[in-house]
């Protein structure tokens, strides 16, 4: 075992995690936002009320004269910034290695993330298709154009990093100072997938729908992303899902209340969220499953294995 244990020999003192949290977040909100802070310095010129415009709809880019493509891009540089800070940052603050946040080794197993991401794929597109066809009325065809060619490009070359970011940040950094702390697997699983859950209060979805209707969801993300991580011993095969779930979304289905907004293929008019959230418990069953029969992971008692030390 290396990921959890890897992070013994660095610096664990809580501030230090604070204080990458807290640079992150600076960097994302200032460095990653100037494409944002660029189109509205433009607009405001010819519309002075963009300011106000924007921040009544964050998600809507046609205010600043934006395609969804542009913004779906603006939306995604925070990510992008916030994933270069936490690489330069890792080794003065925590005396860690990037690589060693994914595995706790010096090398990444892109077999992992790809196999992962297959599999996840493919039971995506399963819902998708057995929803599509016993729910026909509540979804329509909503991009037909050469854009979505441009949306799959921009979904397939960036998403990558906003995945990479929370993985890195919830199923790597976290998880292993947890594990520093507590010695055992259970607890960093359990208060990462919370953490990971709060992270997303503040999207459209649950703001929509009511923050104890959709919480459970995410959180219920955050521990499969978890487990996988603990019994593959690195965040590759979590990335690789979160990667695709979030590149399936983009290209495939849009609605109003999403957090990313996009010109994907379908749109859906009603969501139905404890349906929604009993497919996620089932799928994320079946693709844990598959998962440990692929790789021949151990036991599942190794999740409440106390770690030596």
């Amino acid at each position: 075992m290396n990921h959890l244990e890897s992070t013994f020999t660095g610096k664990n003192s809580f501030w230090r995690y604070i204080l990458m949290f807290a640079a992150i977040l600076i960097v994302a909100n200032t460095l990653g936002a100037i494409p944002l802070f660029l189109s509205l310095f433009l607009k405001s010129g010819s519309d002075p009320a963009v300011f106000s415009q924007i921040a009544a709809n964050p998600n809507d880019f046609s205010i600043l004269g934006l395609s969804q493509n542009i913004g779906l891009i603006i939306m995604l540089s925070p990510f992008i910034a916030g994933l270069i800070a936490f690489v330069i940052l890792v080794k003065p603050l925590n005396n860690r290695t990037f690589r060693m946040t994914i595995n706790g080794t010096g090398k990444i197993r892109w077999d992992r993330f790809f196999i992962s991401a297959a599999v996840w794929l493919i039971l995506s597109a399963l819902y998708l298709f057995f929803y599509l066809k016993f729910d026909p009325s509540n979804f329509t065809i909503n991009n037909k154009t050469t854009s979505l060619i441009i949306l799959s490009v921009i979904s397939v070359l960036l998403i990558p990093f906003q995945a990479a970011l929370e993985e890195v940040l919830f199923r790597g950094y976290l998880m292993q100072g947890f594990a520093a702390i507590f010695r055992n697997r259970w607890f960093p699983l359990i208060m990462t997938s919370v953490l990971f859950g709060l992270l997303h209060a503040v999207n459209p979805e649950v703001k929509e729908y009511g923050f104890f209707t959709m919480m459970p969801q995410y959180i219920v993300f955050g521990l499969i992303f978890g487990i996988i991580t603990i019994l593959d011993d690195g965040i590759e095969a979590a990335m690789g899902a979160h990667a695709i779930n979030n590149i399936f979304l983009c290209i495939m289905l849009t609605t109003e209340s999403s957090a990313l907004q996009t010109s994907a293929l379908y749109k859906q008019y009603n969501i139905h969220p404890w349906p929604d959230f009993a497919a996620l418990i089932i799928t994320g069953i079946v693709f844990i499953l598959i998962l440990k029969r692929i790789f021949r992971w151990d036991k599942f008692s190794l999740l409440f294995k106390k770690i030596p030390g």
